[in-house]
């Protein structure tokens, strides 16, 4: 790689933002649907806010990532402790996606 080539390669990193797509789906599976979710923007360019919207920004996971977005975490599969299997508590298939732009 010559010095040029490692300079461009410096400067489109430098100026790379992260984006953050958390959603949680109705089971483990990448292709369940979406009952939650949370947009970070790290570019500042839109300021989304939980609750902004009544529709997911996909229909599933396996859409994110048809969409550009990298998985970057799955979701443990944890068995519920015995005599616990129908307690409510958080959405446990939770799945964290990026995008660089």
């Amino acid at each position: 790689m010559t010095s040029t080539q490692g300079t461009d390669q410096q400067r489109a990193s430098e100026s790379l933002r992260q984006q953050v797509l958390v959603l949680y789906l109705s089971s483990s599976a990448l292709d369940s649907a979406v009952v939650g979710w949370s947009v970070y923007d790290g570019t500042g360019r839109t300021n989304p806010t939980t609750g902004d919207s009544d529709t997911p920004p996909y229909e599933s996971g396996l859409d994110a990532l048809r969409d550009g977005w990298r998985l970057i975490q799955a979701a443990q599969l944890l068995p519920p402790q015995p005599g616990h299997e129908y307690d409510v508590s958080f959405l446990k298939h939770e799945f964290f996606f990026e995008k660089l732009v």
